[in-house]
């Protein structure tokens, strides 16, 4: 079974650093037998992204926002595993 890296990279600058550990650690549970780790990556100048297996998934320059913590597992779960259902995280809130 391949394991995946991920990567989380934030500014420090911002302090950041709490909403990427909490990424971080909501990823480690939801996809604990997947991951080979998630890395917090410090950076600077407003970055905050996220790459799965060194690719880009999620920039909040690019989407001009933060990204809700179901909203990466959905991409985190895109790639890694399609079929798998996340319970609350896949429905769909009004």
């Amino acid at each position: 079974m391949t394991k995946h890296n991920i990567e989380i990279t934030y500014c420090t600058q911002c302090r950041w650093l709490l909403r990427a550990a909490w990424l971080a650690q909501e990823l480690l549970i939801t996809f604990e037998q997947d991951l080979a780790g998630v890395a917090l990556k410090p950076g600077s100048n407003g970055i905050f992204e996220i790459t799965l297996n060194q690719k880009l998934i999620f920039s909040r320059k690019v989407v001009g926002r933060f990204p809700e913590a179901k909203e990466v597992k959905q991409l985190v779960r895109d790639v890694i595993d399609p079929a798998r259902d996340l319970g609350h995280s896949d429905r769909i809130t009004e």
